[in-house]
């Protein structure tokens, strides 16, 4: 209806400037030869109805789902009007689609250019460019619709999770807090603000919203790790294994979940029981360089205990060794190994 309403506001406008125009111009013999600057208007009128009807014409296509001939009929219209943004929005709407998002992007940035009220298409230019990775020019987008509607929740949302993926935590904090004052019962709010608490290293901070998400989301596993990861950086050890022993249950084979729980327990100086740990990540991921070297260090813990078990330093050694052979950068890695070699 939006649609059909703005195409009868854009024939009217076009009349309407067109109408202006010829009364300004007198009455005209019939054998008057039209001036040049009759002849131009009376061609961009031209091109305009051509323009609108072949819009018409990609509508229609649309609903009979012909997406390749609306676009075609859309090709046509923004060649007869290059400044027709109803046909650029249509156009990033059906690339959208066929999830060709170079050209949605393309077409929703042409169509903000020409009509720079158009909420709808800086949000759609923002989702598109999110998928594209795109994320200075997503944020641009999601901040320009924010503006557009203060209120929008989702417009706020994708302006965080945009500063947050560029590392500007400052901006993303900002956009964040003001989505969770929108609407402060939707946990995607709480999670960016997690996350930006986690990179800054706040971990109470970041407790605190994690376990909002829990609470509006219920116990799912991904963001019960991430709570796990802030209680080991708060050296909240026991809360940290606790909960992650509750992740092992829904998902057995949670290989990051082994990991942390083994780095919990080397903490609560539980080594046996942190290499088993260990050994699971490693079985559910062999080419984690992580997982071989933290087993690694909690075998040469144990060596330790052991005074100096050798049979056990071979063990943390081999480990070290498969590390690094998967991710030879780890100066700190190569060091122990110079060690206790």
């Amino acid at each position: 209806m939006t649609e059909f309403f703005n195409i009868r506001v854009y024939l009217v406008g076009m009349l309407a400037a067109a109408g202006l125009l010829l009364s300004g111009c007198g009455l005209v013999e019939p054998t008057e030869q039209p001036s040049e600057q009759e002849m131009v208007v009376r061609e961009l009128d031209r091109q305009r109805q051509l323009a609108v009807s072949l819009y018409v014409d990609a509508m229609m296509l649309n609903d009979l789902d012909e997406y390749a001939e609306a676009l075609l009929k859309l090709e046509q219209a923004t060649e007869a009007d290059s400044e027709f943004a109803l046909a650029f929005s249509m156009k990033g709407d059906l690339y959208q689609q066929l999830e060709q998002y170079e050209e949605s992007a393309d077409a929703y940035e042409r169509a903000t250019t020409l009509d720079p009220w158009s909420f709808s298409d800086f949000f759609n230019l923002g989702s598109v460019s999110r998928i594209l990775e795109q994320y200075t020019r997503a944020a641009r987008a999601f901040v320009a619709a924010s503006r557009l509607d203060p209120e929008h929740y989702e417009a706020h949302i994708g302006a965080a999770r945009s500063f947050f993926d560029l590392e500007d935590f400052d901006q993303a904090r900002e956009f964040a807090r003001k989505a969770r004052d929108i609407n402060p019962d939707q946990p995607d709010a709480e999670l960016v603000l997690g996350d930006i608490f986690d990179q800054q290293r706040e971990p109470l901070e970041a407790i605190n919203a994690y376990r909002r998400v829990l609470e509006l989301k219920g116990n799912e596993p991904d963001i019960m790790i991430r709570l796990a990861r802030s209680y080991l950086r708060a050296d909240r050890f026991s809360s940290a294994k606790e909960l992650l022993q509750d992740v092992l249950e829904q998902e057995p084979d949670n290989a990051l979940a082994f990991q942390y729980l083994g780095f919990a327990q080397l903490r609560l100086e539980q080594t046996e029981e942190a290499i088993e740990s260990y050994q699971l990540a490693v079985r559910l991921g062999n080419d984690d360089w992580m997982a071989h070297k933290s087993l690694g260090v909690a075998y040469m813990i144990r060596a330790i205990q052991q005074n100096n078990d050798e049979r056990i330093k071979a063990l943390a050694l081999e480990q070290w060794t498969i590390s690094l052979q998967i991710n030879p950068d780890q100066p700190q890695l190569n060091e122990l190994m110079a060690r206790y070699n």
